[in-house]
């Protein structure tokens, strides 16, 4: 007696959809694989300069000599470039090399700015993967670190962030202070002092 239409799959729609996963599965492997280079490739800041312009070569010759400023001094103890320049989990890693890749094809293109311009503000979730203990310590010396989120939470428009005061690429700070240099450091404390009632 012979089957009902429908209820045998043809071989031929059996081999399409065995050719369809095959093709699935190779263009996934070559996705995870590439990846995985770049992202190896990303942590190299030897490769990341290769094709960066201006500052930022300025920014990689300083991490191969005795530190100057505050990104330096993270080059120093082995922190990578990208550590600090992706946000925090998987998707801050994508996200960097994403932002990667489209200035790479840029400058391969050379549709690329010079001097760089940056395109992707620091936030205080970058630092905070490594230094999310920070706040903990309710000491005075640490006031500032303990108040800030507060000053963030009730002013988000022109409360400081991190990278207002511990500026990673700028020159002429003090190295017992992390690199913080005097002026621009006590103009943010008088504004949060204001902004407290206190200026």
């Amino acid at each position: 007696m012979p089957k009902a239409p429908g209820h045998a799959t043809p071989p031929a729609r059996h081999s399409r959809i065995r050719l369809v996963a095959i093709y699935t599965a190779v263009a996934l492997a070559l996705l995870g694989g590439g990846g995985l280079a770049a992202a190896h490739m990303e942590d190299s800041d030897s490769f990341c300069a290769s094709c960066h312009t201006q500052p930022e070569s300025t920014f990689y010759q300083r991490s191969q000599a005795a530190p100057v400023d505050l990104a330096s001094a993270h080059a120093a103890k082995g922190v990578a470039c990208i550590a600090c320049h992706s946000g925090p989990g998987v998707g801050g890693r994508v996200g960097a090399m994403t932002l990667g890749a489209k200035d790479m094809v840029a400058y391969i293109a050379g549709h690329y700015s010079s001097p760089a311009v940056l395109t992707s503000h620091i936030g205080d979730s970058y630092c905070l993967k490594c230094h999310g203990d920070i706040g903990d310590s309710g000491e005075f010396n640490n006031h500032f670190h303990t108040l800030l989120p507060k000053w963030q939470q009730r002013d988000p428009a022109h409360a400081a962030t991190c990278a207002d005061c511990h500026a990673s690429h700028a020159t002429g700070g003090e190295p017992q202070i992390a690199f913080l240099r005097q002026a621009p450091t006590l103009a943010i404390c008088q504004r949060c002092h204001a902004f407290a009632g206190e200026g």
